[in-house]
């Protein structure tokens, strides 16, 4: 068994990684977990603080060695609205219920939910299926010990 010491974020260029780990959006929010990497392998990630995995950033190995951390294809909703200010008001009913959701210019991901896509349905959004990478939102709660962060500024 591999010992991730280190995590990398997505620019690092330390290295060619050896193998890789596909992870789905919460499981790349970790602080202590064994993860098995594609070759079956496994790694023990054990962390002093939670950190969030990077999307094509890495683990390194406790001998140097790098493996690189790929978002893994999700089944979510994809959420658009008639206009931006529609779209906008989508986003507050989705934030209200305290659903992650990838925000982007012209649409919103969500994690598939019936409960969710019939609510957005009865707002006139159009929802519709597709599978890909998750990178929603961190929320204002994402990091306590951040020195920048909403609760500790004045």
């Amino acid at each position: 068994m591999f010992r991730a010491v280190a995590h990398l974020p997505a620019n690092h260029q330390l290295g060619t990684p050896f193998d890789t780990i596909v992870l789905a959006h919460d499981e790349r929010r970790l602080r202590r977990k064994l993860l098995t990497l594609r070759s079956g392998a496994e790694v023990m990630v054990d962390f002093p603080q939670t950190v969030t995995l990077d999307h094509r950033g890495a683990l390194q190995l406790d001998d140097g060695r790098l493996i690189e951390i790929a978002a893994a294809a999700e089944l979510l909703y994809e959420v658009r609205g008639r206009d931006p200010a529609h779209l906008v008001r989508l986003a507050w009913h989705i934030g209200n219920r305290h659903t992650a959701a990838q925000l982007e210019e012209n649409r919103i991901l969500i994690k598939r939910d019936h409960v969710l896509k019939t609510m957005l349905e009865g707002l006139n959004a159009s929802v519709s299926n597709v599978t890909e990478p998750f990178f929603a939102e961190h929320g204002a709660y994402h990091s306590h010990a951040d020195a920048g962060h909403a609760l500790l500024q004045r």
